[in-house]
């Protein structure tokens, strides 16, 4: 086998894992954007793109190999990221199936799109405040 020529992939099928989750935090975005993205780093992933609109919804795009999926979800968590019910659902799904074949499908890429709502705690006062006058 030259640098060139890759070996057929006989009886291994490409599964694909792509996860759109959302989430909600009480967290600044940007405190939010530079903690995920150290964490997720820290655990084997891979941020490809993130940022925060004027509203405070941060996007992020980040990928990791399957046999770290649940470094990746503790990771998530660790970070005070309130998942949806459905991002806990796919996430627990993804890690109970890749358990079940870490040999097949350990180091097949997970990819997710996760779209972050903030709600900082000053804002949150700023509202409750204008609720009671």
């Amino acid at each position: 086998m030259n640098a060139m020529t890759l070996p057929a992939m006989e009886g291994k099928q490409s599964s694909c894992w792509a996860l759109q989750m959302k989430a909600t935090t009480m967290d600044e975005p940007s405190r939010v954007i530079q903690m995920l993205t150290g964490a997720l780093l820290g655990s084997g992933g891979w941020v490809l793109s993130r940022g925060a609109n004027d509203l405070g919804v941060i996007s992020m795009l980040f990928e990791f190999e399957r046999h770290n999926c649940i470094d990746i979800y503790t990771v998530l968590i660790a970070t005070g990221l309130e998942l949806s019910q459905q991002a806990h659902i796919r996430f627990t799904e993804l890690c109970q199936c890749t358990r079940s074949h870490l040999e097949e499908c350990g180091n097949e890429i997970v990819s997710v799109d996760l779209e972050i709502h903030t709600f900082p705690m000053e804002i949150a006062n700023r509202y409750g405040a204008s609720q009671a006058a």
